[in-house]
C-alpha cells in the first residue's frame, strides 16, 4: 500500500499528475464514466409561469409569485418546453411515453426558494436512448452510449459568492428560477475524458442544430456532472472504487481535466486504503479550475433523501401518439445526416462538411445557396470557411446578421468560376460589399475592375515574353515555374489581368 500521507498531498495541494500512470498501465484498470447532462430549453418563457426566460437581466427582475413560491401561487405547463424535450428525445433515440408525471424533489438551498425543485422521478418523458459516437482511439468505429433517461425539472436561482471585494458575502440571483431544464442521464458507458469530450460535442451539436438549447456553458445553459469511478481487476476478481460525481465544470476542457484528475486520486486512494464501492458511500466533489483538482463537497443524497411524491399542483401529462409523430416530421434534419448530405450532393471533403456543420443550420443554409448560385461547391466551401467565418468572428455576429447574402457572394464566386474575376479582385469586392449596400455589380464598377479582352491579354503577354527571353527558354527547358514572374509583372501593368488567364496565355504563346 501506498503511504496515506503521500496519497493526502497529491490529493489536496497538488493538480493531476502522471506519478500513478505506471500503476494504471500495469494493472487492468477500467474507468466508468456516467454523465449528467443539464440543458436549458430555448423557451421564451419559464416552465411554469410567464416570467422570460433570457439570460442576462438586472438580478431579481424576471421572478414572479409562481417562480418565487409565494403561498397560493399556482404552476402552468408550459407546452413548448414539452415539445423541446420529445424533440431532444427522438434526437437521441429515446422512447416517448403516452404519460409522464410532474413531482417534487425536496431540498434546501439559499436559492430554491419553495425549498423543493419541481422535477420527474418514476416516469420522465424520454427514456431508453442511446447517442453513437467516434470511437477517440479509432476514428473509423463509433461508440454506442446508453442513455438512461432525459427529464424535464425547473432551475434554482444563482448564488454569486465574493461579488464584492473584500466583503466575503453572498448575493442571490432568482432570475434563473423556474427556467426549463432537461436534464440528460446516460449510462455509465464512457471509457475516457476523450470518449466524454467526443459525447458532450455529438450532444451540443444536436441541441443546437435542432433550435432545443444554445448550450451556453459560460451562460449556464448546459452544465455536467460526471460519476466517476474505477474497475480493477485483482487475481481474476472486479473490484469497483467508490463513486465520485464531480461538479462545477465550466468548459468541456474541464471537464477532460477533471475526469483524468479523479482516475488518478481514485487509484491512489485505492492502493492507500482499499476501500471499495462497498465500503465507502457516494461522495460529491466540486472541481477547482484554478488548482486543477477535485475537492469534497458532501456526501451523495440518493433518492429517499429528496422525498419525492407526486407534485399536488400539476395534472400527468398525456402525450398523444399524433404529437410525437408530428415533431418527428418537423425536426430538421440531424447533423450527421447533414454532414454526409453535404458530401454526397456537394461534394465536399468529410473534414469541410463538418466545420459548416459545426456552425449550425443558418451556416449550412447560406453555404448551400452561395454553392447553388455560383455552381461552385468546392470554391464556395472554400470562401464560406475562410472568408466568411473569420469576419463573423472579428465582426462578433451571427450569420443572420452578415452584410454579404448568399446570393450575393454566390454572384461573385460565380464571375471567379467563369474566370472573369481573379481572386484577389473579388477579395476586394467582398470586403467592399462588407461595409456598402451595393450590389455585386455596381462594388465591381465603384472599384474600377473592368474584364479585359482576351485580345488585350495576348498583346500584354507577348509584350512580355519579347522583354524576358530567359523566360521562355526557362520554360521550353522544362522549368515551367519560371512563368511566375511574368505573371506578377502582368498584374503591375493592368490590374484587372487575371492571374490564370495570364499564365494559361503565356504557356500558350512560348508553345507556339
Amino acid at each position: 500500500m501506498m503511504d496515506r500521507s503521500f496519497s493526502n498531498r497529491i490529493n489536496d495541494n497538488f493538480p493531476y499528475t502522471q506519478v500513478n500512470a505506471n500503476f494504471i498501465m500495469s494493472h487492468d484498470v477500467t474507468t466508468i464514466i456516467g454523465l449528467e447532462v443539464h440543458v436549458q430549453l430555448k423557451t421564451k418563457t419559464k416552465l411554469f409561469c410567464g416570467c422570460s426566460a433570457e439570460f442576462g437581466a438586472s438580478p431579481n427582475t424576471q421572478v414572479c409569485p409562481v417562480c418565487l413560491g409565494l403561498p397560493g401561487a399556482l404552476p402552468v405547463m408550459n407546452e413548448q418546453a414539452i415539445e423541446l424535450a420529445i424533440c431532444a428525445g427522438l434526437a437521441i433515440n429515446c422512447s416517448i411515453p403516452e404519460l409522464t408525471k410532474w413531482d417534487r424533489k425536496q431540498y434546501f438551498y439559499p436559492d430554491l426558494p419553495k425549498g423543493y425543485q419541481i422535477s420527474q422521478f418514476d416516469l420522465p418523458i424520454c427514456a431508453d436512448g442511446y447517442l453513437e459516437i467516434t470511437d477517440p482511439a479509432n476514428p473509423d468505429a463509433t461508440r454506442h452510449i446508453g442513455i438512461i433517461r432525459a427529464h424535464l425539472e425547473e432551475d434554482a436561482g444563482k448564488s454569486m459568492h465574493d461579488e464584492v471585494a473584500g466583503k466575503s458575502d453572498t448575493r442571490i440571483d432568482l432570475n434563473r428560477c423556474g427556467t426549463p431544464l432537461l436534464e440528460i442521464v446516460s449510462q455509465p458507458d464512457l471509457r475516457s475524458s476523450a470518449e466524454v469530450k467526443e459525447y458532450l460535442t455529438q450532444l451540443k451539436l444536436i441541441l443546437t442544430h435542432l433550435g432545443i438549447s444554445d448550450c451556453e456553458m459560460q451562460e449556464g445553459s448546459l452544465r455536467v456532472d460526471a460519476n466517476v469511478n474505477l474497475h480493477i481487476n485483482v487475481d481474476g476478481k472486479k473490484v469497483a472504487t467508490p463513486i465520485v460525481e464531480v461538479k462545477n465544470m465550466n468548459s468541456f476542457r474541464a471537464v477532460e481535466r477533471a475526469i483524468e484528475f479523479e482516475v488518478e486520486r481514485q487509484a491512489i486512494d485505492w492502493q492507500a486504503d482499499g476501500l471499495t464501492i462497498n465500503d465507502k458511500p457516494k461522495t460529491t466533489r466540486g472541481w477547482d479550475d484554478s488548482k486543477e483538482r477535485t475537492f469534497i463537497q458532501r456526501e451523495k443524497e440518493e433518492s429517499a433523501d429528496y422525498r419525492y411524491f407526486p407534485d399536488p399542483d400539476l395534472l400527468p401529462v398525456r402525450i398523444p401518439r399524433e404529437q410525437v409523430e408530428e415533431i418527428r416530421k418537423s425536426m430538421r434534419e440531424l447533423p450527421n445526416v447533414t454532414c454526409d448530405r453535404l458530401q454526397s450532393q456537394h461534394g465536399l471533403k468529410q473534414y469541410d462538411a463538418n466545420v459548416i456543420v459545426n456552425q449550425g443550420p443558418q451556416l449550412v443554409a447560406y453555404f448551400e445557396r452561395v454553392a447553388d448560385v455560383s455552381g461552385d461547391a468546392k470554391r464556395s466551401s472554400s470562401w464560406v470557411q475562410q472568408d466568411v467565418m473569420r469576419t463573423l468572428k472579428e465582426r462578433d455576429m451571427v450569420i443572420d446578421e452578415f452584410p454579404v447574402t448568399s446570393v450575393q457572394l454566390g454572384e461573385l464566386l460565380k464571375l471567379v468560376s467563369d474566370a472573369k474575376l481573379d481572386n484577389a479582385r473579388a477579395r476586394d469586392v467582398f470586403n467592399y460589399l462588407l461595409d456598402k449596400e451595393s450590389t455585386v455589380e455596381e462594388a465591381i464598377k465603384s472599384l474600377g475592375i473592368e474584364q479585359v479582352d482576351s485580345s488585350e491579354i495576348d498583346t500584354l503577354c507577348q509584350e512580355l515574353l519579347d522583354a524576358n527571353p530567359n523566360v521562355v527558354d526557362d520554360v521550353r527547358g522544362g522549368k515551367v515555374q519560371a512563368v511566375g514572374s511574368l505573371i506578377g509583372q502582368a498584374k503591375k501593368k493592368n490590374p484587372n489581368a487575371n492571374p490564370q488567364q495570364v499564365r494559361e496565355t503565356l504557356l500558350r504563346l512560348i508553345g507556339e
